[in-house]
């Protein structure tokens, strides 16, 4: 009997991509099953039977799933692949990784911290969609301490790029120069949000640094190092 799936749950299971970018590839056009173009995202195949190409080249069949946790350096970008050839966060890798991961949200260049890497798109999925509220958390330095007006708006939300940020969590770790600490969590994952935000009440962050997905903390784990997580620690983003 068949078990048919949705097209872009088979390409994340495959460790291609998030299911977020599979849905952009196959609205792209850019995807297909079988000779056939398929851009509906409702289109269903039978993983074990369908010939499935993005871009002209197969799909892998489903691989071991892995899952590592990257304390990120600054001056790496978030990608697979850069244009501009700069260094890339799988750069940091051991050799002896030979699956094709891919990161889990986004890091800038210059942040630096916690960074999940896999090759499970149905977890990367999970997340990232806001509806799981997944929390990340992050310790951004500045030159002066904001008056407690401004980081109950930060609490409240702040509007960034014409929306209002969903409220947050703020807490001040060092308070003495030349730079002060604040801790902020958030559940979104938008582009520079971080940064936007303290930008957005007069505070530009000169370091950022993410400490923790959830329950899961980056501890002591050396600057550019990463390690393997366990079904304990993919628990533990979810807490």
């Amino acid at each position: 009997m068949e078990q048919q799936e949705r097209l872009q749950k088979i390409i994340a299971r495959a460790g291609v991509c998030s299911r977020r970018k599979a849905e952009e590839y196959i609205t792209a056009g850019r995807v297909m099953v079988d000779g056939r173009l398929i851009t509906e995202l409702g289109f269903k195949a039978d993983p074990s039977l369908a010939h499935i190409t993005i871009d002209g080249k197969p799909i892998q069949k489903e691989e071991k799933k892995v899952y590592l946790l990257l304390n990120k350096p600054p001056g790496y970008v978030t990608t697979l692949s850069d244009p501009q050839g700069r260094p890339i966060v799988t750069d940091l890798l051991p050799p002896d990784i030979r699956l094709r991961l891919f990161p889990v949200g986004r890091l800038d260049l210059d942040s630096e911290g916690a960074l999940l890497l896999t090759n499970d798109g149905e977890l990367a999925n999970k997340i990232l969609h806001p509806k799981f509220e997944v929390k990340k958390t992050y310790e951004a330095s500045m030159k002066e301490l904001p008056k407690d007006s401004d980081l109950e708006r930060l609490e409240q939300g702040v509007i960034v790029d014409g929306q209002k940020t969903w409220p947050a969590q703020v807490k001040v770790l060092k308070r003495t120069k030349p730079t002060v600490v604040v801790e902020i969590i958030i559940h979104e994952g938008k582009k520079r949000q971080v940064r936007k935000m303290f930008q957005a009440i007069g505070h530009p962050v000169l370091r950022l640094r993410r400490t923790a997905y959830g329950g899961l903390k980056l501890g002591s784990l050396a600057q550019g190092q990463c390690r393997f997580l366990t079904e304990n620690d993919i628990v533990n983003i979810f807490y």
